[in-house]
Parts: structure tokens; sequence; C-alpha cells
């Protein structure tokens, strides 16, 4: 295993470098030590996501990359650039963002309030026209207040939010989390979208079929750290060693 996290963190001579490089990442929650050396990179205009069973740290991971873990150390280094002594907020303006899994949609405001609420933080973020040509879905409910959202409606409205501020580094917690699988199909053209618009994802999921689906590189986590990883090519050999990562 420990071979396996290792291989994560070499590049082919000549190989761009990666947008987004995590190195001996840990974290915790007050004394309880969750992630243990968190190590993967995530190229430029990729898909990547983060597989495992549930409390192995992937979200953790997500919110330490985001720098709203209370305690961390190690590496973060965006587009370059070291973050892990940065706050939040100025993590944020260089240009990553997180959608949460529970969505964090404010139920008293509409669609266009909730769409227009977080702040541009960093130039270069879809238009309010951009966003809705790209969430039709979104305009026809434009005015209607959270609570009548749908599962779905919701997911889409809040990855529409983060669109707006300039991000180019998008973390996905479970974004198929409790959707139906029509619903999950769209999430999953919305995913492919981006990325052929040059946005580069990083997602925490469980479902398999859609991770597989998307993402053109997958990291296998377990007690807080990468023991594993398959690029999209070779997953199809690996696909029963993963079900056995994931207990599936």
């Amino acid at each position: 295993m420990v071979e396996a996290a290792s291989a994560t963190t070499r590049r082919p001579a000549g190989a761009a470098a990666p947008l987004l490089s995590v190195r001996d990442l840990n974290g915790w929650y007050g004394e309880s030590h969750v992630l243990h050396g968190m190590s993967f990179d995530v190229q430029k205009g990729e898909v990547a996501t983060l597989l495992g069973r549930n409390g192995v740290g992937k979200t953790t991971t997500l919110k330490a990359i985001m720098g709203i873990l209370g305690q961390r150390k190690g590496s973060v280094t965006f587009d370059g650039a070291e973050t892990i002594g940065l706050p939040s907020n100025r993590i944020a303006r260089l240009g990553i963002a997180l959608c949460p899994e529970e969505r964090g949609i404010f139920a008293s405001l509409t669609v266009r309030e909730n769409l227009l609420l977080p702040p541009v933080v960093k130039r270069g973020g879809m238009s309010e026209a951009e966003v809705i040509k790209l969430f039709p879905r979104l305009a026809e409910r434009f005015d209607s207040p959270g609570t009548k959202l749908s599962g779905g409606e919701q997911q889409m409205l809040a990855v529409a939010r983060i669109l707006r501020t300039g991000a180019t580094l998008l973390l996905l917690d479970e974004p198929t989390e409790g959707l139906a699988p029509v619903i999950v199909q769209q999430i999953q053209a919305i995913v492919e979208d981006l990325r052929a618009r040059g946005f580069t994802v990083l997602l925490v999921e469980q479902n398999l079929a859609f991770a597989s689906a998307v993402a053109d590189r997958h990291y296998v986590v377990e007690h807080g750290t990468v023991v594993d990883s398959f690029d999209r090519a070779g997953l199809p050999a690996n696909l029963e060693r993963l079900r056995r990562y994931l207990g599936i």
C-alpha cells in the first residue's frame, strides 16, 4: 500500500506540473487525527475522484484543501502557489471553490437570489446568462424559493452558484448523493460539460458507476491516506480490486 501511495507523487520527465498538488497532508478535528499523509495530484482540465468507504477522510481532504479544517499540516499547492498557511478566503480568491454535500441552499431565498449571493472573487467567472444557459432547468425556477427545489435542482444550483465566483478548481462533495438515476445522468452531463470548458474537478463520490463514467483519474483512500490509484484506461483491469476497496 505504501508503494501504491508513493506512486502518486512521481511525474514523468517533461510532464506538465499539476494544477493541484497535495503532499503529506495531515488534518485533525480537535484531537482526532483524521488525515495521515494524503498525497495526490490533479492535472489542469481533468476530473479526479477520491474513492473510499465512509469515514476514511475524503470530505475532510476537501475541507483541508479549502482551508476550513481546524488544523492541517503538509503541503497543498494550487497553480504553483503554496496554500497551506492561507485562510479560506485567500484560498477562494486563488480560484478554488467547495460545493458541500449538504449543498447549502438558502430556503428563504429564490433561485436567483441564491445564485447571486456568493461574491465574485476572481476574474473569469460565468455571467448570470452563461450559468442559466448551462442550467436551463434553473431558469424555469428562477423565482421559486429554495424550499420548492428538488434534490437535483438544489445540486444544480449549488454548482451554478460557484461558477459565478471565478473558481477554476471545483471541489464537489458527493454530488449524486440521494438523487434518482435520471438526475445522476444530468449531473454527469454537467460535469463533462465543465471539463470541456476547461474547469478542473476533484470530487468525492460513493457512486462508482458515476465516478467511473466521468473521471480521468481515481484515488483510493483508506484511513486518511491514498493507498492506490487508477487512471481511466487502467480502471477496467482493476475494477474488481477497486470494488474490494469499496466493499461492494
